[in-house]
């Protein structure tokens, strides 16, 4: 026993006397000394640091009791009011003034023996069945009718004052008022006497405000599509607009002019021209008259000679 604990002694001896060993041991209690410090102050100062950072918050309007909100609500997209799986497709499309005339003459509806520019689009299902009917945008119900020409009506409120319109319907299952999402079905296509040749259809348009779009351009685009749509078609509007009132312009002056001529020119009872008296004449005709008196005049003094 007495020789292990010599043998172990003089391993700590020889240890001790390592250069290296005293600044070993020095960081290594040094080490763990400012860890536990740090530990310590970590868990003593976050109350005071919960509430530091609460009064900055609080300072920039931050209010943690309010629910959070979304930066930027991204547009909803604007969908067909079918369903994809459906048989159904367009067979009255939007009267476009720019298209060319085969494609308006294919938007053009004939009711009464007349012809009227379709302000939206028709589906309808090949073998003439019902399908459903889907709201094209989330929105609220503003009103449900039955109109003598199309039938059933739905019309439906959206952001940005856009608004979808659901004509020749059947079985409507929503109700005014009502708030409705995007794909809830809204009734079954029906029949209604303004497109009687349609049979089965379902008549559908998408309104900026009031102004009339036309829906395929839109279909799986963003609302805010449609205010651009607006202006163009408003700019349309006013030159198509123009046009006309300058074309009834011409219309109304070209008479006028020609009842000025006619007056400035008129005519005796033989229909010839009224000859415009000659200003040379006028300017002869003093001349003529003092010649009689000159006459007289050199006739009187031969008299009194």
């Amino acid at each position: 026993m007495k020789e292990k604990n010599s043998v172990s002694k003089s391993k700590w001896k020889r240890l001790f006397r390592k250069k290296w060993f005293f600044p070993a041991l020095y960081l290594g209690i040094s080490a763990l000394l400012l860890t536990a410090v740090l530990w310590y102050q970590s868990g003593t100062n976050e109350p005071e640091q919960a509430e530091e950072d609460k009064g900055i918050f609080d300072s920039l309007g931050f209010n943690s009791d309010e629910e959070a909100t979304p930066v930027a609500e991204q547009d909803e997209v604007v969908k067909a009011p079918v369903a994809e799986d459906a048989e159904a497709t367009v067979v009255t499309k939007f009267y476009d003034h720019k298209a060319d005339s085969e494609a308006q003459e294919n938007a053009l509806v004939l009711y009464d023996n007349k012809y009227y520019q379709s302000t939206g689009v028709d589906y309808a299902a090949a073998d003439g069945e019902a399908f459903d009917v889907l709201a094209a945008l989330s929105g609220t119900v503003t009103e449900v009718k039955e109109d003598a020409l199309h039938g059933n009506v739905v019309q439906i409120e959206h952001k940005n004052g856009v608004a979808t319109y659901y004509a020749s319907l059947e079985d409507v299952k929503v109700e005014a008022g009502q708030e409705v999402k995007q794909g809830d079905v809204l009734a079954t296509a029906g029949q209604s006497l303004f497109a009687k040749d349609k049979a089965t259809h379902l008549h559908f348009e998408v309104l900026n405000g009031d102004t009339p779009v036309n829906p395929e351009s839109f279909f799986n685009q963003p609302v805010s599509k449609l205010q651009e749509a607006k202006t163009e078609t408003e700019a349309v509007q006013e030159e198509t607009a123009d046009t006309a009132g300058q074309n009834e312009q011409t219309e109304t002056e070209a008479p006028a002019e020609e009842n000025a001529d006619a007056e400035a020119t008129p005519t005796d009872e033989s229909g010839d021209k009224e000859e415009t008296p000659d200003r040379s004449d006028e300017e002869k005709s003093p001349e003529q008259n003092e010649q009689p008196e000159d006459e007289a005049t050199s006739s009187s003094s031969s008299a009194q000679t």
